[in-house]
């Protein structure tokens, strides 16, 4: 009976003379590892307001806003803490690097009010000259631009929004017009105003109207 006592006592004395083997948390902060998943936060220099985050979050934790007023469009890009599940698909998915959105390690995310469990960044939005609908972020455009290298000459949205990024266009050539023409091909355009610029000729009559009479479209032998 007396080795269990003893070893009591010995175990007594080391926790006395040793540290503690728990942290001196909230006295002291916490540092957690460096692999620790945290709160997914947005590097405003790098984002590109792709959305590829918001598409690929399993928790629709992201989401975005576009906000286009008189003077100003801009893309508002928002990441949801209370919904985040710190899985780091956001981050993964990210085309910039993977260096737009990256988990960190803060991990103290309590709040009193849910309706503040938020953060955002905004991006600047490039709308089309004809119709003003938002075809993308001014980051995004460039980044293309600057992937496809000589192949984005191919695409006048692509190459006036980089020429543009580069102070190379003057905006008072740019004459806003609503009258479809091939002028206009020139601009920054939406898919749908491309399209309606580039089909400006009358539709070509249908075989029926241009066949003789006899012909094979008939079901003559010609």
């Amino acid at each position: 009976m007396k080795m269990p006592k003893v070893r009591e006592l010995v175990e007594a004395v080391k926790a006395l003379t040793h540290p503690a083997y728990t942290s001196r948390f909230p006295y002291q902060p916490h540092v957690p590892h460096p692999n620790f998943r945290g709160q997914p936060k947005y590097n405003p220099d790098r984002c590109l307001g792709c959305l590829a985050c918001e598409e690929i979050c399993p928790a629709e934790a992201i989401a975005h806003q576009d906000i286009m007023e008189k003077d100003t469009a801009k893309r508002l890009m928002i990441h949801y803490t209370d919904t985040c599940i710190f899985c780091g698909c956001c981050e993964d998915a990210c085309i910039a690097d993977h260096l737009g959105i990256k988990l960190s390690n803060d991990w103290e995310l309590a709040f009193f009010d849910r309706s503040a469990a938020f953060e955002s960044i905004e991006k600047e939005l490039q709308l089309c000259e004809m119709c003003g609908e938002a075809i993308a972020c001014k980051d995004h455009l460039t980044w293309i631009a600057e992937k496809l290298g000589e192949l984005s000459y191919s695409s006048p949205t692509l190459y006036q929004s980089r020429l543009k990024g580069l102070g190379v266009v003057d905006e008072n050539l740019l004459a806003v017009s609503r009258q479809y023409g091939r002028a206009d091909r020139g601009k920054i355009l939406c898919s749908r105003c491309r399209r309606a610029t580039t089909l400006t000729t009358a539709p070509p009559p249908s075989p029926s109207a241009t066949q003789p009479p006899g012909s094979f479209a008939e079901g003559g032998r010609g």
